[in-house]
């Protein structure tokens, strides 16, 4: 709704985030968190790779690498993602710890029942481990409230294929299913990413949730429900882990993290942070395929 793997810097970050200083500068014993300083930003500081599924919004000004740098300093602008596993990787300009309670905050822009328009995002998080300023590390989900669901699916792929020009976009999973991201008429151009590496075709994988669209009980109108807790651009219901009527925004809790066997990690803190859309739905022909947005993050522990 509504790149070829690339670095987004900006200015003096750059030089920060991407230079050997860590190294050089670590002491023995040292923990590797980049700590809080009087000149740090709660907002996102750089994004490290952007990669939309195909969308409605992708080659348009909010479905671009252009698009994904203003998501840097602020939470106003909306950046998209497409259809099932397209993705953003962001990071801070220090490590977010790891507190007691949430930590991150994911702004998005569900609508709120009972026209309820949720495009849940799966959260993934990293450290700098081997402290190269680079998001090329171990990744752990933050395991929300249907992660243990018997209607998730894990270690799901999906991969889409260019139509080439104004055309619905087929795909076929790894589940042996196939479909399509459907054009419409808001939109005329192509929803396959034109700057993506492989102008062929495209893969994500990830964990799948399941489909929550539907209509409103007596009448015609498009809803795509969310879910309680643990989901970015959803409207959270749980009144302790993801109030999201009261906060406007999704709460993150890193002691969610899991590895890939769905094992609990301890992490003292984050560098790091993966956002991908966890549904993969063909939504409503006014609305469009269901497409994780977000509008930016800040560490909750400078808020």
């Amino acid at each position: 709704m509504r790149f070829n793997r690339m670095i987004i810097t900006t200015g003096l970050l750059a030089a920060v985030m991407m230079g050997c200083s860590k190294d050089e500068t670590a002491e023995p014993g040292d923990n590797g968190i980049r700590p809080v300083t009087d000149s740090s930003s709660p907002y996102i500081s750089a994004v490290f790779d952007y990669q939309p599924a195909p969308g409605q919004f992708v080659n348009e000004s909010i479905g671009t690498p252009a698009g994904a740098r203003k998501i840097v300093g602020g939470t106003t602008e909306v950046l998209h993602l497409g259809a099932f596993g397209g993705y953003v990787v962001f990071g801070f300009d220090h490590s977010i710890l790891n507190k007691n309670g949430a930590d991150l905050a994911i702004y998005g822009n569900p609508v709120k029942p009972p026209v309820e328009l949720s495009e849940p995002g799966i959260v993934m998080v990293s450290r700098d481990e081997n402290r190269n300023g680079r998001p090329d590390d171990a990744w752990y989900e933050l395991a929300g409230s249907e992660y243990g669901a018997a209607t998730t699916i894990k270690h799901y792929r999906v991969t889409y294929y260019n139509p080439g020009g104004v055309k619905d976009v087929p795909w076929k999973d790894s589940q042996g299913r196939s479909g399509a991201v459907l054009i419409n008429s808001f939109h005329n151009h192509s929803y396959y990413p034109l700057f993506a590496a492989n102008q062929d075709s495209i893969s994500f994988e990830g964990t799948l949730l399941k489909s929550t669209s539907g209509v409103l009980p007596g009448t015609s109108t498009y809803v795509n429900t969310g879910f309680a807790w643990g989901y970015a651009d959803n409207w959270g219901t749980d009144a302790v882990k993801d109030p999201y009527a009261t906060n406007l925004y999704n709460s993150f809790d890193i002691s969610w993290a899991v590895n890939s066997n769905g094992e609990t990690v301890t992490l003292p803190a984050i560098d790091f942070v993966k956002v991908y859309t966890g549904q993969q739905d063909k939504g409503d022909p006014a609305v469009g395929e269901v497409s994780t947005e977000i509008r930016g993050a800040v560490d909750l522990n400078m808020k």
